[in-house]
């Protein structure tokens, strides 16, 4: 059976349905597809779609999230592949979609990832287990803004994702987004990923620097770099994955912020 979807960049679809040979080029949507309950549909995923490792591991790789192989990607014959506009590529998607039915996400807030597990789990056929995940995601999410509003955190907050330049989470992000959830207001007043130096970002006065695990694996060392450059300001090293990946690990996020959240009150 042949089924309609319009995916969130406003482009329309043709699918049989259910799809039977799945690529899937974003780490966090790889991951959804298979809490979903999806795995023989699942025939080829990027070199970072790592969780959970033994399916990743059974899997043909199809290269990176901003540089696919393409003719591998043909050669599979997928049915259907599902990305984000922000994690790929203009110009592979612009090419795959010639060939390919492709539905692309675009996510900015909780919200936002919460409506895109929806839409996928009705794409593969999985609408139950997608609004079961929903559930917990939603009423995790409203006990730790509870939680937050409670214990008065209200903390000023910078999120470096890269060094050499030293790049931050801005606003209209989804990182963004989470940090507001958590009872942190975001000091960096620009959109998207603006560049920053350790003498702005001095100014800008956080009372706590974020470091993130990824998409730069910042570690212990660049802590003491940044402390010594700014030494009146709390600075953490944090999982990457749980402040940006917006499928099913926002479950398991639920349960690091509650103790995040401790360490800050």
């Amino acid at each position: 059976m042949q089924k309609s979807f319009t995916d969130q960049m406003g482009n329309e679809i043709l699918i049989n349905f259910p799809p039977k040979r799945i690529v899937s080029i974003v780490p966090s949507q790889t991951e959804l597809l298979f809490d979903l309950g999806l795995d023989h549909e699942i025939i080829g995923l990027t070199k970072f779609c790592i969780h959970p490792i033994e399916k990743f591991a059974e899997r043909t790789k199809v290269g990176g999230t901003k540089k696919l192989n393409i003719d591998l990607i043909k050669d599979l014959k997928p049915d259907l592949i599902i990305g984000n506009k922000e994690e790929n590529t203009q110009s592979d998607i612009e090419e795959l979609a010639e060939h390919f039915p492709v539905w692309m996400s675009d996510i900015f807030t909780l919200n936002d990832a919460m409506k895109t597990i929806t839409q996928i789990g009705e794409l593969v056929d999985r609408e139950p287990e997608a609004a079961y995940l929903n559930h917990l995601i939603s009423a995790g999410f409203n006990d730790l803004k509870t939680l937050a509003l409670q214990n008065q955190i209200d903390k000023k907050v910078a999120y470096l994702i890269w060094r050499k330049p030293y790049m931050a989470a801005g606003k209209n992000t989804f990182i963004n987004d989470v940090l507001i959830a958590n009872g942190m207001t975001n000091v960096i007043n620009h959109e998207r990923y603006p560049t920053i130096t350790l003498e702005k970002l001095k100014y800008l006065n956080p009372q706590l620097i974020l470091l993130s695990s990824e998409p730069y694996p910042f570690a212990e060392k660049h802590l003491e770099e940044i402390q010594k450059a700014i030494p009146n300001v709390s600075i953490k090293l944090v999982d990457g994955e749980m402040f940006s990946w917006y499928g099913s690990r926002l479950v398991k996020a639920v349960q690091y912020f509650f103790e995040f959240q401790k360490e800050l009150y």
